[in-house]
């Protein structure tokens, strides 16, 4: 064989084809071309290898050792030009899209602007919208197709959800509340105190811990909105369990207390279960673990 030898793709697949058929005919209608092109190209393919592929003979056409040894790359060759096709068509369905994404408030605001700019830097062309709004809401966006895939915490039927992080809830106390030099506090300690109950959708986990407990919490006031909840913290209202995610950067006159034992919220990627991933959902699925994990999630 020369050195520097010069193959095409398309010499390789017309030697392939007259492989599986036994004949340049047959092979020149697999490929929709003609005889005498399937011959003209194995003729080139042979002259550029230096040796002879086929014997022929009244009998038909058979490899030669030379043709024997080399199929078996040419088909590993072929077979790896289609994964790079496959990949380039996937990459095509990537580019020029739109992904509808459905959050909650805590999770759109300290993780979602990491997670998009993250996968912008990558796929530039395309747009992502966000739906921001309660569980129950996101549960109906991606039962209605409303958006592609939501980021949950409860679990619910027809729905898969994939643990992404896990979000611990803790204490916010007022700063001068007697339970304020604990480092650690359990629920117990609440039992009597004005308890502000967040309404986000994790008030569950909250409800359950005292239940397990056999303790029961004394219920001031109901709140759906993250920051009004802190707020009455800071104004004495009351004490609160909410997740870690809820809370402002730098919390002021509060404090805010681990819990022992913990309350974990468990956040996903939710899709419809059964749901087959498009390639890319899928895309935004591994940049949005790759961040989480060098962000520290």
């Amino acid at each position: 064989m020369k050195v520097g030898v010069k193959l095409t793709l398309y010499q390789l697949e017309v030697f392939l084809a007259v492989v599986k058929t036994g004949s340049f005919t047959k092979a020149g209608e697999l490929l929709l071309a003609s005889q005498s092109g399937v011959s003209h190209t194995i003729a080139d393919l042979e002259k550029e290898i230096g040796a002879l592929l086929f014997s022929r003979s009244r009998k038909g056409i058979s490899l030669t050792e030379t043709g024997e040894q080399i199929v078996i790359h040419a088909r590993e060759i072929v077979k790896q030009m289609e994964k790079i096709n496959q990949i380039a068509a996937a990459a095509k369905g990537i580019q020029n899209s739109t992904i509808r994404i459905g959050s909650f408030p805590s999770f759109s605001t300290n993780v979602i602007p990491g997670i998009f700019q993250a996968f912008r830097n990558r796929f530039p062309s395309v747009d992502l919208l966000l739906f921001d709004g309660s569980y129950t809401e996101i549960e109906a966006w991606i039962k209605s197709g409303v958006v592609d895939l939501g980021f949950l915490s409860n679990p619910c039927d027809g729905i898969e959800i994939k643990q992404l992080i896990r979000d611990p809830l803790v204490a916010v106390l007022p700063t001068n509340h007697p339970l304020a030099k604990q480092d650690v506090i359990s629920i117990e300690q609440l039992e009597h105190e004005p308890f502000l109950l967040l309404k986000s959708g994790c008030e569950d986990l909250v409800i359950s811990a005292f239940q397990e407990k056999a303790i029961s919490f004394n219920t001031q006031f109901e709140v759906a909105d993250n920051a009004t909840i802190i707020s009455m913290v800071e104004a004495g209202i009351g004490v609160t369990i909410v997740p870690s995610l809820i809370l402002p950067i730098n919390p002021v006159n509060v404090v805010v207390k681990q819990l022992n034992p913990p309350i974990i919220r468990e956040v996903g990627w939710a899709i419809l279960s059964q749901q087959i991933v498009p390639p890319i959902i899928a895309a935004f699925i591994k940049e949005t673990q790759s961040w989480l994990e060098e962000a520290g999630f």
